[in-house]
């Protein structure tokens, strides 16, 4: 098969977990970018490999970032897919896949990603993403599961659901075949904030993370920002009768859904998409 990467190091690691996040597929609210901007900007990361944008990704679909500097052409920038290693807090070893999803050649890219895996000793495989659904705000994040195994999902949203896939789903399922214990980490975003960044979501992946692998990845100041995040949209919806009763209604599916573990007949399209056009007219 031909090579999609250029080896840059081979370390030495101590059975890591290979945690994915690729630009590319549903993302609500930026939950996993969110969570992988915190971790490249408190890990230590070495790249290990440089996948080949040239046979992976649409140019024109990703074009290149062109310099100009009085009119001379100084410099080409892309964003690179990369797998890097890292320590976390407690000194455990962790792969890390970020950058673009490819356009191109997923069969190939997922098989080498995990030829790489396999390579490295890695004992498990996390893929973060977020998706809206109709949830208040004012609760945290749910996170729903896609695993190899049922094991895995204590504790988690399951669903039973045909749904398009991102490479990131290609890659669990040949990591699962191949016998690595592989789990999908999506954080629910409530429909109205979905297209603005949410950082309770990045919160909720690296904390989910963290406690199903083992780990204890920083988590920055997304507290403090999910905070804020909060206070102001509560600013906006309080401007408007209406819409509090809509989040009320939306908190009363939530709690029944956390006690049931089925959501609510009652919970509608609607409701969401009334709070979205009134946050997005502000």
């Amino acid at each position: 098969m031909n090579p999609l990467y250029s080896l840059v190091d081979q370390p030495a690691l101590e059975a890591p977990v290979l945690v994915m996040i690729l630009k590319g597929w549903i993302d609500a609210g930026l939950g996993a970018d969110g969570a992988a901007e915190v971790l490249t900007r408190n890990l230590e990361i070495h790249t290990v490999a440089r996948f080949d944008a040239d046979q992976l990704l649409d140019w024109r679909a990703r074009r290149p970032t062109m310099r100009l500097v009085d009119g001379i052409n100084t410099h080409l920038a892309w964003e690179e897919t990369e797998l890097s290693w890292a320590k976390d807090n407690g000194g455990r070893d962790i792969l890390l896949l970020l950058g673009n999803e490819p356009d191109h050649a997923w069969m190939a890219f997922s098989q080498q990603v995990v030829d790489l895996a396999l390579q490295f000793g890695t004992r498990m495989v996390l893929g973060l993403g977020a998706y809206p659904t109709p949830a208040p705000h004012t609760r945290p994040p749910l996170v729903a599961a896609s695993a190899s195994e049922a094991e895995l999902t204590l504790g988690l949203v399951r669903n039973t659901v045909e749904v398009p896939s991102g490479v990131q789903g290609m890659i669990e399922r040949q990591a699962a075949l191949r016998g690595l214990p592989t789990l999908g980490l999506w954080a629910q975003v409530p429909h109205y904030v979905a297209t603005m960044p949410y950082p309770a979501a990045s919160l909720a992946l690296i904390e989910t993370t963290n406690s199903v692998a083992g780990l204890d990845l920083p988590i920055g100041d997304l507290v403090d920002r999910a905070a804020v995040s909060q206070s102001r949209i509560d600013e906006l919806i309080a401007q408007n009768p209406e819409h509090t009763a809509m989040l009320d209604q939306l908190e009363q599916n939530a709690d029944q859904q956390t006690a049931t573990s089925e959501l609510s007949a009652t919970t509608g399209d609607d409701l969401a998409e009334e709070l979205e056009r009134f946050l997005r007219d502000q």
